[in-house]
């Protein structure tokens, strides 16, 4: 194999780009391949970064898209040391206020994007080799006025424990990542003023603090990276109580019958 290098989606901002300042440190990583749909985005964390930042604007939705890249990897042959799949969005709203483009859209960038990504990247990573795959703590139990995106993200969760087991003996880790509510754009974006929607966000962290945490677990071979104290917690109670219990106590906290 060639050279070895990062690769992550989502990268031109919030945890994508703290990644990809992590990353940008590691003496295995001598390119940093950097994805998202705004190349303009992209060129400003190149000049933040430096020449070890190569912008590939693409759209991830797409799954053609994806398949492009697979040209490019048969012609440099790079390791591929680590693969982020953090490419994704959300809408905080009911079910029928998005219609049927924004909501397959939704499931094809959270899920089948991250899938896909890993199929293109995988002949190209070898034993010692890291992918993150980047869930939630919406993953932990079904969210009503969340319920698409809490639904894509269980299945990122489930998909890379699983992974991870099927890529031991290749010496290749897979981490789910599932952070809390995070200050970044993708916060931002979810929230389109709909008349039911989740409106208190307990526990909102800095996306430095999450990816300094899953890139140590990740090197520890950990199959899930979960940061922040609230969130520990609010794993061990999906484990503990029926979902029924989980909803009405997430209901109650955000103030909705």
């Amino acid at each position: 194999m060639g050279k070895g290098i990062a690769v992550i989606t989502g990268a031109s901002a919030g945890f994508g780009r703290e990644l990809a300042r992590l990353l940008a440190k590691e003496p295995d990583v001598e390119e940093i391949w950097a994805i998202a749909r705004g190349a303009e985005k992209l060129e400003k964390l190149r000049e933040e970064l430096g020449e070890k930042i190569r912008p590939i604007p693409l759209d991830l939705s797409a799954k053609e898209n994806i398949l492009g890249l697979e040209p490019l990897l048969q012609e440099e042959k790079p390791n591929i040391r680590y693969l982020v799949n953090n490419a994704g969005f959300a809408k905080l709203c009911s079910y029928g206020d998005l219609g049927v483009e924004e909501s397959v859209n939704m499931i094809d960038l959270n899920c089948s994007g991250v899938v896909a990504m890993g199929l293109v990247c995988l002949p190209y990573m070898a034993a010692g080799s890291r992918m993150l795959n980047v869930a939630s703590q919406a993953s932990f139990q079904p969210l009503p006025y969340q319920n698409i995106y809490s639904s894509t993200k269980a299945f990122v969760r489930n998909y890379s424990r699983a992974l991870h087991v099927e890529l031991r003996d290749r010496g290749i880790t897979v981490t789910a990542v599932c952070p809390g509510w995070m200050a970044t754009d993708l916060f931002d974006r979810a929230q389109i003023g709909a008349e039911k929607a989740t409106s208190r966000f307990v526990g909102m962290v800095a996306p430095d603090k999450v990816a300094a945490k899953a890139l140590r677990d990740a090197k520890r071979g950990k199959d899930i990276s979960v940061y922040s104290f609230y969130v520990k917690f609010c794993h061990v109670a999906a484990k503990l109580l029926p979902q029924r219990a989980m909803m009405r106590l997430w209901l109650m906290q955000q103030r909705m019958k």
